[in-house]
């Protein structure tokens, strides 16, 4: 049974957000639920403590009050200091990305922790907690792209009189894929689009999201990617590790001064020579192609990010205190009872469990 909320403060590199905003507090407050948020934990969005207690809410001090409640949401996944905050029967709600995070999962398995995770929930169709972080790291790996690639090879993308505008290629037309797409061609590149479903890619077209479609295979994304100033990977299997798409060939056959963006790095990447980064240490060179490969994207831009997600979230985390068993927490369950209850996670982490 569910009596109260926590809200702790993010502690994620550059991690800016906060999963709920005052008026989606006010609507845990208003069901009835007690909301204890961390002193300072929506400041960084745009939110202070005194928004957060004019709505009701209770500011406690210290992240081990926020973490005492029955129920805790927040935005990223754990991090290792606070896993001693884990205990049995502890409900958790937040992005999670355990395919990609094998220790963390052992010592949500370990605790007893009940983890839901935003990215995996798939009700009423799609995914729609994760899409709107998705559509705002979409657009911004096309701005960090357009950054790094002036200070790389120095091309704009958009070209100039009697300059070829640079070419860009997107790997996954999902909504991430999608929303880079659009934002380099708002800066007027040379986009192609490339994914395995058909009638996606003639959608994009049609649209004008794109300049030009491919069809996915290895063939056709190294014939792509050889000539690419900006490569965006936007591949995503729901809860799984992203597939290798781009291989370590593919990009040591881009020009020096390149640029890569993987959008899918939470899920562990979907080209090969991406590593995690972070917001204080975004970019590595390797191969002579600079990669952009920051685990949270969206907390760049925290207001706009924690609004989108909390109006997203706000509807199902009242439903998680309600009814753990509710129709609208479909594929949310990701850990329970001590045991890996989300298919592909297990697949996943399978031979380390």
């Amino acid at each position: 049974m569910v009596h109260s909320i926590g809200l702790p403060a993010e502690s994620k590199d550059g991690e800016r957000r906060v999963a709920l905003d005052p008026s989606a507090v006010a609507s845990a407050v208003g069901q009835g639920y007690e909301v204890w948020v961390q002193r300072g934990a929506g400041v960084r969005a745009g939110f202070n403590d005194e928004d957060y207690q004019l709505v009701g809410a209770k500011i406690v001090p210290d992240a081990s009050d926020a973490w005492s409640a029955d129920l805790v949401v927040k935005v990223k996944e754990p991090q290792p200091s606070e896993w001693g905050f884990f205990r049995k029967g502890l409900v958790l709600f937040c992005y999670l990305h355990l395919a990609a995070e094998p220790k963390l999962t052992r010592a949500l398995v370990d605790a007893g922790v009940e983890a839901y995770a935003f990215e995996t929930l798939s009700y009423p169709e799609g995914l729609p907690l994760l899409a709107p972080m998705s559509e705002v790291a979409g657009r911004t790996a096309a701005i960090v792209g357009a950054h790094y690639l002036a200070a790389g090879s120095g091309t704009l993308l958009g070209g100039a009189a009697g300059v070829l505008p640079a070419r860009v290629v997107v790997v996954g037309l999902g909504v991430a894929g999608t929303m880079a797409a659009r934002g380099a061609r708002g800066m007027d590149a040379e986009v192609v689009g490339v994914d395995v479903n058909l009638h996606r890619l003639y959608q994009a077209h049609q649209e004008g999201i794109v300049t030009a479609t491919l069809a996915s295979s290895e063939n056709a994304i190294g014939e792509a990617v050889r000539s690419a100033d900006l490569l965006i990977g936007a591949a995503l299997v729901p809860g799984a590790k992203a597939p290798k798409l781009v291989t370590k060939e593919h990009i040591a056959s881009m020009r020096p001064g390149s640029v890569v963006v993987d959008i899918a790095i939470d899920q562990g990447g979907c080209i090969e020579t991406a590593r995690p980064t972070s917001h204080s240490d975004p970019i590595y060179e390797e191969l002579g192609v600079i990669h952009y490969c920051v685990t949270n994207i969206p907390g760049q831009y925290p207001r706009t990010s924690s609004r989108a997600l909390s109006a997203a979230v706000a509807p199902r985390l009242l439903d998680l205190a309600r009814d753990r068993s509710s129709e609208r927490l479909r594929g949310a369950l990701n850990v329970s009872g001590g045991k890996i209850v989300y298919d592909a996670v297990a697949q996943a982490l399978g031979s380390q469990f």
